[in-house]
């Protein structure tokens, strides 16, 4: 069950676990300050596809099937699947996803996609109507750039508002506590590491805290009249201060409350307009905002401009890294929210505007 709160938000009083994920990312996304984390790191950014498109569904692919082994389940134990990517008509997570024989729930939220399929899961599994849900998305550098910009064979010049489009997958696997304790018994905890710049490299607790979704926030579509595609960060951190703003209203908290506020795609100059943004409303989150796409690349050694985004940019750096801190203990909350632009390229020929979405989702520590 679910209890609705102020205009936008939902508490879960029987809040859905995360009993595994996956990340599987490229050669760029490995070379990162994150590289030691990930599940898997192509050998090259073809994944032995012989186009950009189906290399995409195959780093997808990957991604469920990691998911799934972690769990120790078959395909067909899983009730539904949410998915997407940014490819026209969702191919990448048509063609990955086909052979494992779920029923499946096509998404779009642009870059937000990781926080819509987390929130549509959670609902579900918290409403008693699924005992395992998962969500999976992608994204693909090279695929994006044909599709959105330039083919690579231009090389092209990007200005540095540009945001790298992260090669990777993200895969969930959600239940009921039930189903997570039938799933992983209460007396098995599991050791897990946790790297990051703060702690020595290797550093080890023992897996005493379980990850749930406590709560989210849906968020609306707004339109600040960005037409500059080269500068996704402008269109997106709108929507990002909105709602924030709606979450912390909705649930009568404030920015202090949380260990972490994660935007997904904003990079440094999405995140410095959010920020200032946000302190028009007396809201400071400068203290405690990072974003995803600042944490997967060094931007200034590995040339990413401002950053990285893209379907698979938040879901790859919230399970390589934000869960396991998350599970140590080391993170107690997190608003996690992943942000999109919502144009395509016929939008763009057309001189519209780029609108921007996304979506809050509260994921807690939980010993019990």
């Amino acid at each position: 069950m679910s209890e609705q709160i102020g205009k936008q938000s939902l508490r879960f009083s029987d809040p859905p676990y995360i009993v595994s994920s996956s990340s599987v990312v490229g050669t760029k996304e490995g070379e990162g300050p994150l590289g030691k984390l990930f599940d898997v790191i192509g050998e090259d950014d073809t994944f032995g596809s012989d186009n950009w498109e189906a290399a995409e569904s195959a780093l997808q692919k990957k991604a469920m099937e990691l998911v799934i082994d972690k769990a120790g389940i078959c395909p067909e134990d899983i009730r539904y699947l949410f998915a997407g990517d940014l490819l026209g008509q969702s191919v990448a997570s048509s063609f990955a996803l086909q052979s494992f024989g779920i029923p499946l729930f096509g998404l779009y939220g642009a870059c937000s996609t990781a926080g819509l399929a987390l929130s549509l899961a959670a609902m579900t599994v918290s409403a008693g109507y699924a005992d395992l849900a998962a969500a999976v998305t992608s994204s693909h550098f090279a695929s994006a750039e044909k599709q959105f910009r330039f083919p690579l064979e231009y090389a092209n010049q990007r200005p540095l508002s540009t945001t790298w489009t992260v090669t990777g997958s993200g895969a969930f696997l959600l239940a009921g506590k039930r189903k997570l304790e039938e799933l992983t018994g209460r007396n098995s905890p599991e050791k897990i590491y946790v790297e990051d710049q703060s702690e020595p490299a290797g550093t080890q607790w023992t897996r005493e805290y379980r990850v749930k979704i406590s709560g989210v926030t849906t968020g609306k579509i707004l339109d600040y009249g960005v037409r500059d595609s080269m500068n996704m960060g402008a269109a997106m951190a709108p929507a990002a201060k909105d709602v924030i703003e709606a979450h912390l209203k909705d649930f009568g908290r404030s920015a202090g409350d949380y260990d972490k506020i994660i935007t997904g795609d904003l990079g440094g100059i999405g995140r410095e307009i959010l920020i200032d943004l946000l302190r028009e409303k007396n809201i400071d989150i400068a203290g405690n905002h990072t974003d995803c796409g600042l944490e997967i690349f060094d931007n200034e050694k590995q040339g990413t401009g401002s950053g990285g985004s893209g379907c698979g940019c938040s879901a790859v750096t919230l399970s390589a890294h934000f869960l396991p801190m998350l599970r140590s203990g080391k993170l107690k909350r997190i608003l996690f929210v992943p942000t999109g632009a919502l144009l395509s390229k016929i939008s763009f020929n057309e001189g519209e505007n780029v609108p921007g979405i996304a979506h809050a989702v509260v994921l807690e520590s939980d010993r019990e």
